[in-house]
């Protein structure tokens, strides 16, 4: 068992059963819990939520289908696992109000839970069904090997018509774009193979799957410079110095070779979730979570937005421009572009709430909420108070691995809510 040092939180104390007082749990060292190990018995104080890389490897933080596609801002798989575990029993339905890349989905097919899971970002909605959709594997490997070799096939022959392959002076009428940022973003060879790509993807049965190669190629072949793909400001057009590969690095001008590694990537991490997949529904909505009917749920498990942080659609504009996608960013809570001012803030505080409220009418008395934030600005205390649950207890986690670079220590809470 973990040592842990467990606070007792006096204020409102009145409100709270013996059993129900809210605590604060903080984990001190001792080995990191392994989420295989964990039932409904489990205590909370026993929870040790800090992993380290040694004990939590990039390659099991993003094992099979989770790493089709990067995101950032997501929680890590075995975060979830550790809670769908303790609080809910298979054949039960888990919701996530803020679905994302879909990992609270994916964790719960695993484990034979059912899902659903609502997002206003159309391409979330796309990567968490493609994550989730069952496949027939020997289908994907053939239509992505079939889209990759007749790209290859036409971008040999399309360079080979110039005396320098990346000075197409322009794009054939079949593969032009409106688009000023993809105009903008991309050398004119690697936005051909790009459009070249996507024009093919109607052809074929799988074409979530294919988009998300598309994307992640795209995200990839930008003119930006290696070390900067999180938040690129300005294309990169002439060679510089590279901090990720210490030496001079030249602007990237195509995007087959993107293309072919990610969808052959793809076909792998397909074919790994296959495996482990039951039959547990996943359900995928393109809404407001503060309105939507996700039908009967047991209870919930997510991470909402961080105020002021990130722009969820800006995060993959390529992926807008290329696939046309509906751009619902208007919609979105907490956007880096609100910042994080008082009323921003209180507006973040009474949006977050009326998700919540609203995910309370389809669950049982009882039912747990599992919320995941980085609470730096002491939001969600309020945010309980406004949705009327009670606080059972906060777990304080050391977030030691994370999406991007950073070079601040990082923290984060688990709230752990119960329908009154």
């Amino acid at each position: 068992m973990s040592r842990v040092t467990i606070n007792h939180i006096l204020k409102n104390d009145s409100l709270f059963t013996n059993e129900e007082k809210r605590v604060e749990i903080y984990a001190n060292g001792d080995t990191p819990t392994n989420p295989s190990s964990v039932h409904s018995k489990t205590s909370l104080t026993e929870l040790n939520l800090n992993w380290r890389e040694k004990e939590l490897p990039e390659r099991e933080r993003t094992k099979h289908v989770h790493r089709l596609h990067p995101y950032l801002g997501k929680y890590i798989p075995q975060l979830v696992e550790i809670f769908l575990r303790k609080y809910f029993n298979p054949n039960q339905t888990v919701f996530d109000p803020f679905s994302g890349s879909g990992t609270t989905l994916v964790q719960a097919n695993e484990l034979g839970i059912h899902s659903v899971g609502c997002d206003i970002s159309a391409f979330n909605v796309m990567l968490a069904r493609a994550k989730t959709k069952r496949y027939s594997v020997e289908t994907v490997r053939r239509e992505i090997t079939d889209i990759l070799h007749r790209v290859g096939s036409v971008s040999v022959k399309k360079s080979a018509q110039a005396e320098l392959p990346f000075s197409v002076p322009n794009i054939h009428n079949d593969y032009d774009t409106h688009s000023k940022y993809l105009k903008t973003w991309y050398a004119p060879q690697a936005l051909w193979e790009l459009l070249t790509f996507r024009n093919l993807i109607p052809e074929y049965n799988d074409q979530d799957i294919l988009k998300v190669v598309l994307s992640r190629a795209a995200r990839s072949a930008r003119l930006t410079t290696h070390f900067d793909l999180d938040f690129p400001k300005k294309p990169q057009t002439e060679p510089y110095y590279c901090y990720k590969h210490r030496r001079t690095c030249q602007p990237t001008q195509t995007s087959f070779q993107f293309l072919r590694r990610y969808g052959l990537d793809t076909i792998k991490r397909v074919e790994q979730f296959e495996a482990l997949r039951t039959n547990a529904t996943v359900t995928v909505i393109h809404d407001d979570s503060r309105t939507v009917n996700p039908g009967l749920i047991h209870g919930v498990i997510t991470s909402p937005p961080y105020v002021g942080l990130i722009d969820y659609h800006e995060q993959h504009r390529y992926a807008y421009e290329l696939l046309d996608i509906e751009d619902r960013s208007t919609e979105e809570i907490g956007p880096a572009s609100k910042g994080a001012s008082i009323k921003a803030k209180k507006d973040y505080q009474k949006f977050i709430a009326e998700v919540f409220q609203n995910a309370l009418n389809y669950m049982p008395k009882g039912g747990r909420m599992i919320v995941v934030a980085g609470d730096k600005h002491e939001l969600y205390p309020e945010i309980a108070a406004q949705c009327n649950v009670m606080e059972e207890a906060v777990i304080k986690r050391h977030v030691n691995r994370r999406t991007g670079m950073r070079a601040n220590e990082f923290y984060e809470s688990v709230f752990i809510w119960k329908k009154k």
